[in-house]
């Protein structure tokens, strides 16, 4: 089944502040948007990609490198509505599973676990958390296992497979597949999910549409 979404234009991207606390985030006086999943899955990448700009998420090819909750600001609009603007957050959260200052010893592992989940299960004004997926591979036991987490906890997220691009197109198909298979182990009803391509953009208007459907449920 396809489903539409309203599109949204983002009219304004910029970063905001870097903090290692949820106790320090910005107020949280508007809808935020978070994003996570396992290191160099493309999540600063899929950011820039979303918001129209190169740099705006620092990417890098070593992983591990985002260590803090990063806010973004963003301004944008109903598409063909000029006059209504909304303001949001969107978060860039810190990979789980690799990360160098998590290996360093178990009580900074636990520390780092410990501020995402905070994060997460604190953050008062958290709308959806968005869960990256690498589209190249089979299911990982790591990513099943913290979206089972999620449904424990109660957190809305959607799934969004990155860099199909990057894989032969049936290769993707029974990868994302077989990660729904699997999920339907422990799920009866499956969280909906999107497939992406930073480099294509694929994806993208679905997805801002997505965020939008959401923001004007608020």
């Amino acid at each position: 089944m396809t489903v539409t979404f309203a599109y949204m234009d983002i009219l304004k991207a910029e970063y905001i502040i870097s903090k290692p606390d949820v106790a320090q985030c910005p107020a949280p006086d508007r809808p935020e948007f978070a994003f996570i999943g396992r290191s160099n899955v493309g999540k600063s990448s899929l950011i820039n990609m979303l918001t129209g700009q190169k740099n705006l998420a620092k990417t890098s090819a070593e992983p591990g490198k985002t260590q803090l909750i990063n806010h973004f600001g963003i301004k944008s609009r109903k598409n063909g509505n000029s006059k209504h603007t909304t303001d949001w957050y969107l978060v860039d959260l810190p990979g789980y599973g690799y990360a160098k200052v998590s290996q360093k010893s178990r009580r900074s592992r636990r520390r780092w676990e410990q501020m995402i989940e905070n994060y997460i299960r604190k953050r008062e004004n958290l709308v959806n958390l968005f869960v990256l997926i690498d589209s190249r591979h089979t299911p990982q036991k790591i990513d099943i296992e913290f979206i089972n987490q999620l449904g424990e906890w109660g957190i809305p997220f959607t799934m969004v497979f990155t860099k199909a691009d990057k894989e032969k197109p049936g290769a993707v198909k029974r990868n994302v597949e077989q990660f729904r298979i699997e999920l339907s182990k422990t799920w009866d009803e499956l969280p909906m999910h999107f497939l992406t391509s930073s480099h294509t953009r694929e994806g993208r208007e679905e997805l801002l549409g997505f965020l939008e459907t959401i923001i004007e449920n608020v």
